[in-house]
């Protein structure tokens, strides 16, 4: 029996056949060998499901299929929820199914966090992974992100939901997170079942949980068309995405008693052009003469 700590490694998937297997590669090439990884199928129609019980079978003792009753398909955050309660881990990590991770990521960090007992989580900065396509104009566009905070070092709460409120660049992606912070929190929110619901599970997190912030980036954050992600934008759906979000936020921020707070300000200041959409243009129009008026008084 081993003496290190289990990571539960929650992988979703719906028609994934693409990229699922690069995914699925990179977590069983871990340095780091005490892991479980879930697959977790939201209903796919594709041969991502085959390939998923292909794997069940080829490591049955670290690597487990699940799906929903009657293989149906429940969203993003009810397939994140039942890799959670399968989980057997002192230690969660979620790697998508169209990304990857570095060999080396689980080591690394069940070593930081271990040495760190009053830290709820570890996140690092996830490479905007653009290089992967064939296609030449892409090769140049990858970037780490960058999260806002110094790195190798605490952060308290609620710095982290602070900047990716203000910045969706700083949204976090890689996460290793104590079990028991998980469950306090709930999982995920089962009324986001596609945009946000990362976001809204993050919220929750850096809300009121100590966390880690490393310098390295171990997880590659692929970007290609039909990605969820790029389908809100092409379909022009983002500000309704955004605007549910920070509906949702708010509630839960009375809920959780934290009105009167810098949280509650930014969240003010984040939701108002999509109340007063009509005053938000004509502010920025009036913004924009003063600057335009500003700059000819200097000529």
């Amino acid at each position: 029996m081993s003496s290190k700590p289990l990571v539960s490694i929650i992988t979703i998937f719906w028609n994934a056949e693409t990229y699922i297997q690069e995914a699925i590669e990179s977590a069983i090439a871990q340095t780091y060998e005490h892991w479980e990884l879930l697959l977790v199928d939201d209903g796919s129609m594709d041969e991502s499901t085959n390939i998923a019980l292909s794997y069940a079978r080829q490591y049955p003792k670290q690597i487990r299929y699940l799906e929903h009753p009657d293989h149906q398909n429940l969203g993003m955050s009810a397939t994140r929820n039942l890799g959670i309660r399968s989980s057997k881990g002192e230690y969660l990590s979620f790697l998508d199914a169209d990304d990857l991770w570095l060999s080396d990521k689980l080591e690394q960090q069940v070593n930081i966090l271990e040495s760190r007992p009053e830290t709820a989580f570890l996140c690092s900065p996830a490479k905007w992974w653009y290089s992967w396509s064939s296609n030449v104009e892409e090769n140049q566009r990858d970037f780490v992100q960058q999260l806002g905070v110094p790195s190798n070092s605490m952060v308290q709460p609620p710095t982290l939901l602070l900047k990716f409120l203000q910045n969706e660049w700083a949204s976090l992606c890689d996460l290793l997170v104590r079990g028991s912070v998980v469950e306090k929190i709930g999982g995920y929110e089962t009324s986001f079942q596609g945009m946000y619901e990362d976001q809204a599970f993050h919220a929750k997190l850096c809300l009121q949980s100590e966390s880690f912030v490393t310098s390295q980036c171990w997880y590659w954050y692929r970007q290609h068309p039909t990605a969820c992600t790029a389908l809100t934008h092409q379909a022009k759906q983002w500000r309704s995405a955004r605007y549910t979000f920070l509906n949702w936020l708010e509630r839960y921020l009375v809920q959780q008693e934290f009105q009167n707070t810098e949280i509650w300000q930014v969240l003010q200041k984040e939701i108002w052009p999509f109340r007063h959409p009509v005053l938000f243009r004509v502010s920025n129009r009036v913004q924009s003469v003063m600057k335009t008026w500003q700059r000819s008084k200097v000529a």
